[in-house]
């Protein structure tokens, strides 16, 4: 069985897309038709922006979307057997599935994009990644530390790399403590603000309204969620989840396993860069995974 996975924020680069838009006429037409969509010229920014520029919120999510999606789409044999996303991805893994037109997918991630941005100028707050420690053991401190100042475990991204997500005060004292039970490191990471946290409530309360006005289509197959790691198919669970999406942890570490359990050998990424199929290979060796 084949399982198609989707990239989140942080895999874009830039003259992201370029290539797709200058060889294939369908590829073109979805990009023109986004920039429509959005009201701005995207792909101006996607392909001659800088990488601050890229880096925007409001630019990278739906440039990932676009690059992602636009790829798998193009694909004359695209027959997924199950699919899914990290964070962002899990949008562009419902498009291919046929659960999400290509025009709501991208309304949606722009409306999620926006969102976040503003909860990110609310209160200061910031990411970390740790390194080296147990799920369980990362998710402990985050407790404890928790008690006295906002921080919770966000990425299960692989075993061994777990990222954090709260106040910066949150964050800097569970960072010292992950460092003290033995994490090999504690990096604060170059982010806007906590996503996967409480301290994206807003946003989280912002998108619900719009996702629940959008239609979701039947799927042509299950769509592991980042919530609960399970495969869902039904149209209001996926909804449900979506929207809880935000403040919850994504378990991606676990979506790969039950993912396997159920009988997907071949994992293909797409969207920009490799970082998923990094992952998919330390979560389990055996695991076939290539990029489109």
């Amino acid at each position: 069985m084949i399982a198609y996975v989707f990239p989140g924020q942080g895999a874009q680069f830039v003259c992201m897309g370029q290539s797709l838009y200058q060889t294939s006429d369908l590829a073109k037409k979805y990009f023109e038709q986004a920039n429509d969509i959005l009201g701005f010229r995207i792909t101006d920014l996607m392909f001659s922006g800088t990488a601050e520029e890229l880096k925007q919120t409001r630019v990278t999510q739906p440039a990932i979307f676009l690059h992602s999606v636009i790829a798998a789409l193009c694909q004359p044999n695209l027959k997924p057997d199950m699919v899914a996303g990290h964070s962002l991805g899990e949008f562009s893994a419902l498009v291919c599935n046929g659960a999400l037109s290509f025009e709501d997918g991208l309304m949606l991630v722009s409306k999620r994009a926006e969102a976040m941005q503003k909860a990110c100028e609310v209160a200061p707050s910031t990411m970390a990644a740790i390194l080296g420690l147990e799920d369980d053991v990362v998710e402990r401190i985050c407790a404890e530390v928790n008690q006295t100042a906002v921080v919770v475990a966000a990425n299960f991204n692989c075993p061994g790399q777990v990222v954090i997500s709260g106040s910066v005060e949150g964050v800097q004292l569970a960072c010292d403590a992950m460092k003290a039970a033995g994490a090999k490191r504690a990096m604060s990471l170059v982010v806007s603000g906590a996503f996967h946290s409480p301290f994206m409530e807003p946003a989280r309360a912002e998108l619900a309204k719009a996702i629940e006005q959008t239609t979701l289509k039947a799927p042509v197959c299950p769509v592991y969620q980042n919530v609960s790691a399970k495969p869902f198919s039904e149209s209001s669970q996926i909804k449900a989840n979506l929207i809880a999406q935000l403040t919850a942890p994504v378990r991606w570490t676990q979506s790969v396993r039950q993912m396997a359990a159920d009988g997907a050998v071949k994992f293909v990424e797409c969207g920009p860069g490799n970082v998923l199929q990094g992952l998919i290979k330390k979560i389990d060796k055996t695991l076939e995974a290539s990029g489109l």
